[in-house]
């Protein structure tokens, strides 16, 4: 398929002031015109690092999740490994240091997944997502000051009963999940439909 994002339309950034600067956050505002010559006076741009998340698979098959408490919702949620790219490393380095990091899993099978912007219009970052299947505990946890993960290993099943379910409010994490299982049942089912027509062809 043909790459179908690209800089149409795009605005012309006529200043630039930086409203807040920390680790985490940074916010500037932006005197933007759009290409018919209109002028938007303030415009406003979060400035993040990128990130990564992980769809970890055991050798037999279980998805490791995460249940941590979210601040912004003020709720505890079922999540997969994630963190944000440190400087110097590539998503995939990040990715394999955040899930041991945070579930002492490591090893297996990895492929980059799928990529995301979080907000494409207010946010600079992207999500790298990887799956990785076949990965073994080698380690415990060793996290932040800050963090309190619990992990915990499920039958795929339940992971999708929990998309089904509205359960998974992480949409950086639904969707390459979503993804995950519209694939494999795809296959499951055009593996069973020629199944079906090989052995009615006998």
């Amino acid at each position: 398929m043909d790459n179908t994002i690209d800089e149409t339309k795009k605005w012309k950034v006529l200043s630039s002031e930086y409203l807040f600067r920390r680790p985490w956050l940074t916010a500037r505002k932006d005197v933007v015109q759009l290409p018919d010559g209109r002028v938007n006076p303030e415009y406003y741009i979060l400035e993040y690092p990128d990130w990564v998340n992980v769809i970890a698979l055991t050798d037999d098959g279980r998805m490791i999740l995460e249940r941590q408490y979210r601040p912004g919702l003020a709720k505890t949620c079922y999540e997969i490994p994630c963190g944000v790219i440190e400087e110097g490393e590539t998503p995939l380095e990040a990715a394999k240091r955040e899930l041991l990091e945070e579930t002492g899993y490591a090893g297996g099978d990895w492929q980059e997944w799928m990529t995301l912007s979080p907000n494409p219009s207010t946010s600079t970052n992207l999500t790298h997502s990887f799956l990785v299947k076949g990965v073994k505990k080698v380690s415990g946890q060793h996290l932040d000051a800050t963090e309190d993960i619990e992990v915990s290993l499920h039958p795929q099943e339940y992971v999708l009963e929990l998309l089904q379910n509205n359960q998974i409010l992480q949409a950086l994490m639904a969707a390459p999940l979503w993804m995950y299982f519209y694939r494999n049942l795809t296959i499951s089912s055009s593996s069973r439909r020629a199944g079906r027509d090989g052995s009615s062809a006998r």
